[in-house]
């Protein structure tokens, strides 16, 4: 690997204890000792193509899929044992033949046999999907290492452990339209890069707090809703839907169907949140998923919202708020035109009530 600090070539004896035996400073990430292979170099160059160039801002969670979307499409599973099981299996059997010892050939058979077995699983999809490193490990590991080195988070990319969902405060304008985005990475990164401000769009985290913001909405305010594309995501959409009758719901993504039809949509499965039956039964009673569909939801296949490219999210996001609040002031401006919000018996062009001009 290349040394981030002074960019010599390290050979693996050249870099114990991820210190570069050139430059003698430390480094945080070694690709021979962790399941994603990542270096710092990889690190920064991920995370500068994800602010396109410092831009905007990031979350760990959206630097998380970048960073495994390769391992990710490789789904590898038993690395390494395969090949191992194999060669021991064939240098055991001649072990065995020439040195005449009949057991040998036993345990040769038991090994070419697993790694038959394994191959067989590859091909059958066992290990396809599944991170090699978790959201949360890269958290506690990965990011853990390079803040014990560097003191700091790569650059652009910002903390999201907190609660990045903006509390609303009592004298606060009415929002034009409600944004619900269970995922606190993505919600920290749309609060980081000025989203909920720049189009008075109030981030919720769920359901319970569109309701609560209900009163404060104009009659057509619309309820936009972020969601992975997984059985959950799914639900939740239908549930704001079913919820909020007369209430324009927007799926703001992602998209099932789009996200299947996409060839470079790298989608995962999270053992964590594989459905449960009654999830996917409701799904099937709503009668609008294909078999296919239906079968890939219940195997817990999933694509997140942190695996939307950071500025094309911020782009669609920006859009669809800001043609809501074209709606809304259309809205707005019609109540003003028949009366809505006007002091009664005084004309337009009339004196303020209040004593201004």
């Amino acid at each position: 690997m290349i040394c981030p600090n002074c960019e010599r070539n390290l050979l693996r004896k050249e870099r114990t204890g991820n210190i570069c035996s050139h430059c003698k400073r430390r480094y945080a990430l070694d690709p021979k000792t962790n399941s994603l292979r990542l270096s710092d170099l990889r690190v920064r160059r991920i995370a500068t193509g994800l602010t396109d160039d410092g831009r905007i801002l990031i979350t760990p969670g959206q630097l998380w899929y970048a960073l495994s979307r390769k391992r990710l499409r490789e789904g590898e599973f038993a690395p390494g044992c395969a090949g191992g099981a194999l060669l021991g299996g064939v240098f055991v059997g001649f072990w065995g033949l020439f040195g005449e010892l009949p057991f040998m050939l036993y345990i040769s058979g038991a090994l070419l046999a697993t790694a038959l077995g394994i191959q067989i699983a590859r091909q059958m999809g066992a290990g396809r999907g599944i991170a090699p490193m978790t959201r949360g490990a890269f958290r506690s590991e990965a990011l853990a290492e390079w803040l014990r080195v560097y003191g700091k988070l790569p650059p652009g990319v910002i903390d999201d452990s907190g609660h990045p969902w903006p509390r609303r405060q009592a004298d606060a304008p009415p929002p034009n339209a409600v944004l619900v985005c269970p995922d606190a990475s993505v919600a920290a990164f749309l609060a980081a890069d000025g989203l909920p401000d720049r189009h008075g769009v109030a981030l919720v985290q769920g359901p319970e707090h569109v309701t609560a913001l209900l009163p404060a909405l104009p009659p057509r305010g619309p309820v936009l809703v972020l969601h992975d594309a997984d059985a959950h995501g799914e639900l939740l959409l239908r549930q704001l839907r079913e919820t909020l009758p007369g209430r324009p719901v927007v799926d703001a993504g992602v998209s099932l169907r789009t996200v299947r039809s996409m060839p470079k949509a790298v989608a995962y499965r999270d053992p964590e949140r594989k459905p449960a039956a009654e999830v996917m039964r409701r799904l099937t009673t709503l009668g609008e998923f294909t078999p296919q569909e239906l079968k890939w939801l219940a195997q817990g296949w999933r694509f997140p919202l942190v695996g939307v490219p950071p500025v094309r999210l911020l782009t669609v996001l920006d859009r669809l708020a800001e043609q809501a609040g074209r709606s809304v002031d259309a809205e707005r401006r019609h109540a003003a035109e028949v009366g809505f919000l006007t002091w009664p018996g005084v004309a337009d062009d009339g004196p303020d009530p209040a004593g201004g001009r």
